[in-house]
């Protein structure tokens, strides 16, 4: 109908709502037929009619409740019902949402149309369409303050209903907005802004005792989260302000009245929420996902549904031209768990022409991008069971290779000499020797080499007096620092905490006020040295005064070794080995010895041949018993140690005196 005819109407011919499946079920193939080329005249031309033509259907003629039955229809289509899905009737649902988009971009006044059930509805009509989320952005951003007023008032009577003792009436609530949640990001953020509302999911759910009351709020909480994530940047930081509400809600409580288990455990939402926030995000809120783990209970884990399968009654086996293998209906149990509308026979069709390809067959599925002959076939097409007649069977069992020949070339097998001059036979056949090689034929090179050697020996004189390395630093053994040859640290070396305490009590001791927090303080001559002594930054040495303030134990323990021992001692204690005038052995004897050799006798050993400094040693005579005694401590340790302890001294001694060894 051209653009004149149509001016000619004051008003659009009505256009019939879409019946119930009970009605459709009853006509007639050819009557289904001419009425859908009625729907899709009429609708196309509803599309191409003025303004005014199109707001006065809608307002006031049969649009409104022809997109009404049509999204409901859909919405609630049966298994086994299908009429709405030929190639005509998708046809015809596509131009019935080209018809919405037009009523929510150009009327004003939609009535009926603006409505959370219809809503729900077109977003279960067309859960897979990719227009479908365009065109809700398109509707929040023209009727915001509509739609946000509708959610508002929605969320209040779920509120109220999720208060009362017996909260199992708002599932069927639930049922309707679940779809708009999942399908816009605005509206989930709308939901979920606050906490009032997810208060009384928590409440409810320790209440009701329903599993399917359960199940409706967890995935309602489920959805309002994870779409709250999709939408703007700032929604996470929301949606962690939730997440610790709900932990510190529910933290000790069992699993099973746990609403932040059920959550964890049978939803994946730790998954989308790692996903979604990405490795940049911030560290409170990975500690959080991670804490997060620990509440998921397998006691609760809900069974998941199972697909439909294809066992028929019989020797429980499908077949679109053949046997069906059990490869080939693992294929089609896998599309099937995502389009659970469509028919096995259907999909064994599109295996068929996508050579058995279960991600490409996806992948067009999502996209509606089948090529015509298959988007002409009838989707809900079952495969025909295939029933073996018992001789064929027997037939089946006769004996044959195992496992069976492969027409497949076998991958030839490869090594490193592939290619080289034996391979190609190239080789130099002079080269080539059975058994060990015959040393006859190298006598030459043989004698050359035992003249090298003789010359060599000759070269060598044995009288060379050569520099003795017995003691080199690399063959003693041990590593000797030689700018600290005794072992002790140098000025570079880290203060201890120890020390770093010591020091920072005894300026609490004297100045408290030093460990302020102001500004004058932390400019001051004195924090400037303190700093300096312990290398602490001043937030450390504020923090330290404040922890010691905390705890009492360790102020009794500064305050103990700070009185025991103030770093002087005026005498130090023998401790080296003495022999008794009884001519016991003893340590730290105070008796005084008289004719040892070295005069004064001190701490540890003395230098030279003196021994130990007093007493006997080991070259003295053999008749004295001091004697044997020094012999048996020089034999101790040998077993275990050898001479290692007297090549370390000697390095460390030759180190001091600045020689290399």
């Amino acid at each position: 109908m051209s653009a004149k005819q149509q001016q000619g109407f004051t008003t659009l011919p009505p256009l019939a709502a879409i019946p119930p499946s009970s009605v459709r079920l009853s006509l007639e193939s050819a009557e289904w037929e001419a009425c859908l080329d009625a729907w899709i005249t009429l609708a196309e031309i509803y599309l191409a009619s003025t303004t005014t033509q199109f707001q006065q259907s809608l307002t006031k003629g049969s649009l409104s409740p022809y997109l009404r039955s049509h999204c409901h229809e859909l919405a609630h289509i049966e298994q086994s019902d299908g009429l709405l899905r030929t190639p005509k009737a998708r046809a015809l649902s596509r131009t019935t949402l080209a018809l919405v988009r037009r009523a929510f971009l150009e009327v004003n006044d939609l009535g009926s149309l603006l409505d959370l059930e219809f809503l729900s509805e077109l977003c279960r009509a067309y859960l897979r369409s990719s227009r479908l989320p365009d065109l809700l952005e398109s509707i929040w951003k023209r009727k915001a303050m509509a739609v946000e007023k509708l959610l508002q008032s929605s969320k209040q009577g779920l509120i109220r209903i999720l208060d009362t003792p017996t909260p199992d009436a708002v599932e069927s609530q639930l049922a309707v907005l679940a779809p708009i949640l999942r399908m816009s990001s605005q509206v989930a953020t709308v939901i979920m802004t606050g906490s009032d509302l997810l208060d009384s999911f928590v409440a409810a759910y320790t209440k009701t005792t329903t599993e399917r009351t359960r199940k409706a709020i967890v995935m309602t909480v489920y959805l309002g989260l994870t779409g709250s994530l999709s939408g703007a940047a700032g929604n996470s930081a929301m949606v962690a302000d939730h997440l610790y509400s709900l932990k510190t809600q529910l933290e000790g409580r069992p699993p099973n009245q746990s609403l932040l288990a059920d959550l964890v455990t049978n939803t994946p939402f730790l998954a989308k929420l790692q996903h979604s926030v990405g490795e940049k995000s911030p560290e409170r809120l990975m500690k959080l996902i991670e804490s997060l783990e620990t509440f998921r209970a397998p006691s609760i884990a809900r069974t998941k549904k199972r697909s439909r399968s294809l066992r028929k009654p019989g020797n429980g086996k499908a077949d679109h031209h053949d046997e069906l293998h059990m490869h080939r209906m693992s294929l089609v149990t896998q599309v099937q768990d995502l389009f659970p509308d469509l028919g096995s026979g259907f999909v064994m069709r599109l295996l068929d022409a996508y050579d058995d390809d279960v991600e490409q067959v996806t992948a067009h599925l999502l996209d509606n991008s089948l090529s015509p002959h298959l988007d002409s076939l009838d989707r809900t097409e079952q495969s025909v069971p295939h029933r073996v007649d018992p001789q064929q069977a027997i037939d089946h069992l006769a004996p044959r290779s195992t496992p069976p020949p492969s027409t497949h070339q076998l991958p030839s097998r490869r090594n490193v000499y592939d290619n080289d001059d034996l391979d190609r036979l190239e080789f130099d056949t002079s080269r080539l020797h059975m058994g060990k090689k015959d040393k006859v034929a190298d006598v030459s090179t043989s004698t050359g080499n035992k003249a090298a050697i003789l010359s060599a020996l000759a070269a060598f004189d044995s009288d060379d007096d050569e520099r003795d390395d017995t003691y080199d630093v690399e063959d003693v053994g041990g590593t000797v620092d030689t700018a600290h040859p005794d072992g002790e640290p140098g000025p570079a070396a880290k203060v201890t905490q120890e020390e770093n305490d010591a020091a920072l009590f005894t300026a609490y001791k004297d100045r408290p006020e030093l460990f302020g927090r102001t500004q004058d303080v932390r400019r001051g001559q004195a924090r400037a040295a303190l700093k300096k002594e312990t290398g602490m930054t001043d937030e450390a040495i504020e923090g330290w005064a404040i922890m010691l303030q905390r705890d009492p134990r360790r102020l009794r323990k500064l305050e103990t070794q700070s009185s025991a021992f103030d770093g002087r001692q005026a005498d130090v204690a023998r401790t080296a080995y003495r022999d008794s005038p009884a001519g016991t052995e003893t340590e730290d004897s105070d008796v005084p010895q008289e004719n040892v050799r070295g005069g004064f006798v001190g701490r540890g050993r003395g230098r030279g041949r003196g021994g130990r400094g007093g007493g006997a040693s080991v070259a003295g005579p053999s008749s004295d018993p001091a004697t044997a005694n020094a012999q048996r401590r020089k034999e101790a340790s040998k077993g275990s140690r050898a001479n290692h302890n007297r090549r370390d001294g000697r390095a460390r001694k030759m180190a001091r005196g600045g020689f290399p060894g």
